[in-house]
């Protein structure tokens, strides 16, 4: 029986990994080697130079693929790196819409280095699917979709974007990482290349920078399995050994998520401080239809603005919280509080990201599986 065949859990626990073939062992071994002996030249069983392959790396990849639905899985440094090699896949003179709600370290990639080679970058809100055919022409080779954005949990109807893709023949991407594979597989509603910053519900215990790259294309991963190899910024095998680890328990921490999540975000909307709350579960949320279909729950991802709309407001809050950790990134099993306006998405210029909807106290919530009546104790300090 196929991996395929199994459930969403089993699939987690089993996929990619096979006991060691030497000595039996069940967890996949760390071969912690940048180079592998072969009996005579171009005799290397697969093996010949780390940077290119490694057995650890191996199992991750093939894990991560059969957990996103996809033929093929591509292991990065970081999330960023394998933002990068896909960028990579342009040329000078092509361009891309974007979702005009993304991650800061994304925006900054695609502005402050690949704009510089003539790569030209429409950033574009994508409530609307339709509202998208309007920035393709001739040079558009590319759309990019967050979803759940981050911060603003904007939902983007994967089905409908990739449909107008390929009208035009042109490839959509999805950064899955705040959905992770447990609740959203984007190749099943029709993306072509799934991103995800690994480090974070995928590695699950912020212990660990990795991003990797999904496709079932097979000249695409071609090209990306060459820019990998070719530019270098792989994981080293502790690195893919601990998101191995990860993956393995995604399903039981992303349903302790979802439902710490919906506590939180419920919560929140009725604190006489809070003005607005965003959580992609609630039913009067934007297209929250659109994500009933596509997701399997809602996450733990949660965003607020304060009725005091100001950063020093935001700022006595995030300073007041016990349980809520204040630091960048998310996914991992205990709870964080950011300020997105000031740390991950402080590269995107104020009057861009005001406009877009990411006001001065909006604060993002990665709500952990600790007990949910501490972390709503924490914040209704915290809020006053």
């Amino acid at each position: 029986m196929s991996h395929q065949q199994y459930g969403a859990g089993t699939r987690l626990i089993h996929a990619g990994v096979e006991p060691d073939p030497t000595t039996g062992a069940i967890m996949t071994p760390i071969y912690q080697t940048s180079t592998y002996v072969q009996a005579a030249p171009g005799d290397h069983k697969g093996y010949e130079y780390a940077r290119t392959q490694n057995p650890t790396r191996t199992a991750l990849q093939t894990a991560l693929a059969a957990i996103e639905n996809g033929r093929h899985a591509l292991s990065f440094g970081s999330g960023m790196a394998a933002t990068d090699a896909i960028i990579r896949l342009l040329q000078p003179g092509d361009e891309v819409v974007v979702s005009n709600d993304l991650y800061g370290g994304t925006y900054r990639i695609f502005t402050k280095v690949y704009a510089q080679y003539g790569i030209k970058f429409h950033f574009v809100a994508m409530n609307n699917a339709a509202d998208i055919e309007q920035y393709i022409n001739s040079n558009t080779k590319m759309i990019w979709v967050e979803t759940p954005t981050n911060p603003l949990l904007n939902v983007i109807d994967i089905e409908a974007v990739a449909h107008i893709a390929r009208k035009h023949g042109i490839q959509t991407v999805v950064d899955n990482t705040f959905a992770s594979p447990y609740l959203q597989n984007p190749l099943d509603w029709g993306a072509d290349i799934v991103v995800h910053s690994a480090t974070k519900y995928l590695g699950g215990h912020s212990d660990v920078v990795h991003g990797c790259v999904i496709v079932n294309d097979d000249a695409t991963e071609e090209k990306l399995r060459f820019i990998q190899n070719s530019c270098g910024a792989v994981p080293g095998p502790h690195d893919c050994w601990l998101v191995l680890r990860g993956i393995k328990t995604l399903h039981v921490r992303m349903d302790r998520h979802c439902e710490n999540g919906e506590k939180v975000a419920r919560f929140l909307r009725n604190h006489p401080k809070v003005a607005k709350v965003l959580w992609v579960g609630f039913e009067d949320h934007p297209n929250h239809d659109i994500a009933r279909k596509q997701m399997r729950g809602f996450g733990g991802m949660i965003s607020f603005v304060l009725k005091e709309d100001s950063i020093e407001a935001a700022t006595e809050v995030l300073k007041k919280t016990k349980l809520f950790a204040l630091a960048e990134s998310l996914g991992g099993v205990e709870s964080l509080i950011g300020h997105p306006a000031s740390m991950t998405h402080g590269s995107i210029p104020r009057e861009e990201r005001i406009k877009n909807g990411l006001s001065d106290s909006l604060i993002r919530l990665s709500v952990g599986i600790e007990d949910a009546d501490d972390l709503i104790a924490d914040l209704n300090q915290a809020i006053g």
